[in-house]
């Protein structure tokens, strides 16, 4: 047989059966009686050919290609949501999906043209996902067809959203405050801004924040301010730095990102300021770098693999896509940096 593909006739023949009989038996139908050693022969017989099945007839006759398509803005591009990928992905092969991943760089031109291929290719399903959590206005294209959102929403779509539990996640940094005895010199740092109904929203910020400051005002208690800054590491030691240059040094940091964190910990340490004894510190994301930190940082980590791997659970899973929210729980990673206020 080498040099040509396996057919279901080179089955059939091997076996010693009929096509139908082994067209019957490799689909699976139970429509038929067929006797268990004839379809164990027709089995044997396929594993020993390496027989596969012609995915393009079978598509005209299911109506279904198997495949899905899924478009992002920049998740293959960068270190923090690939997981998300890696979630899919096995996630659709379990299936026996093939998964077809672009990326638009960002541009709406782009993306509809992505989606316009992805259409055309007659993918069964689309997701689309985005690198950080947001709200989006999907292309028009995707109207009509079987689509998750992937980390992103867009209310009034109609289609089912994948986001972390950033809410809970607020909740457990301040459970995790309030469990350790603080009730003073708590401060966030980070993008906590209120959510404007755009693309550009910090949902992810907002979202921590009003589970932080729920449970905070649960324990009476609240924070002594929030700084607002950008999440790179320049901005932790910058804003670190000033917060201890203004005479009151706070008790507790809740960095909005390991990246601020790693900054916080570098002011701390030029402030002769320990880690957790004199200063606690929250963060979230669970980073590469959040483990190395010394001591080690204790966080709430970004669930990429789980996202990626329900979104593909729900397009594929047979029963209309409702437009609902399915928040995946944000694991604590509790680590060295937390510790009760020093007396």
């Amino acid at each position: 047989m080498t040099g040509r593909r396996v057919t279901m006739s080179d089955v059939a023949r091997s076996a010693g059966v009929s096509q139908t009989t082994a067209s019957v038996v490799l689909s699976g139908r139970t429509d038929l009686r067929i006797s268990e050693a004839a379809s164990a022969r027709v089995h044997e017989a396929a594993k020993t050919l390496g027989y596969r099945p012609n995915v393009t007839a079978r598509s005209l006759r299911t109506k279904t290609t198997q495949t899905i398509g899924l478009v992002s803005d920049a998740l293959t591009t960068t270190p923090f949501a690939g997981e998300a990928i890696r979630g899919a992905l096995e996630a659709a092969a379990a299936r026996d999906h093939l998964l077809f991943i672009t990326e638009t760089g960002g541009t709406d031109s782009s993306e509809s043209t992505l989606v316009n291929a992805l259409l055309d290719r007659q993918v069964d399903a689309v997701i689309l996902a985005s690198m950080y959590t947001r709200y989006v206005t999907p292309p028009k294209e995707l109207h009509g067809h079987r689509v998750v959102l992937l980390n992103c929403l867009a209310p009034g779509f109609g289609a089912p959203c994948v986001v972390p539990d950033e809410v809970e996640a607020g909740r457990n940094a301040g459970r995790m405050l309030t469990e350790h005895g603080h009730r003073s010199g708590i401060w966030a740092i980070g993008g906590h801004k209120a959510v404007p109904a755009t693309p550009e929203g910090n949902f992810a910020g907002n979202e921590r924040m009003r589970g932080l400051q729920e449970v905070l005002r649960a324990a009476r208690t609240g924070l002594d301010g929030v700084v607002e800054c950008e999440w790179n590491a320049e901005d932790g030691y910058r804003e670190t730095r000033r917060l201890l240059q203004d005479g009151s040094p706070p008790r507790a940091l809740v960095c909005s990102t390991d990246r601020l964190s790693f900054g916080a910990y570098q002011a701390l340490a030029e402030a002769g300021l320990s880690v957790p004894d004199d200063v606690t510190v929250v963060s979230f994301d669970d980073q590469d770098i959040a483990s190395w930190l010394r001591p080690a940082l204790t966080t709430l980590a970004l669930p990429h693999y789980q996202m990626g791997h329900l979104a593909v659970e729900t397009v594929l899973s047979g029963k209309p896509l409702e437009p609902r929210v399915h928040r995946v729980a944000m694991p604590v990673r509790q680590r060295g940096s937390v510790g009760p206020p020093r007396p």
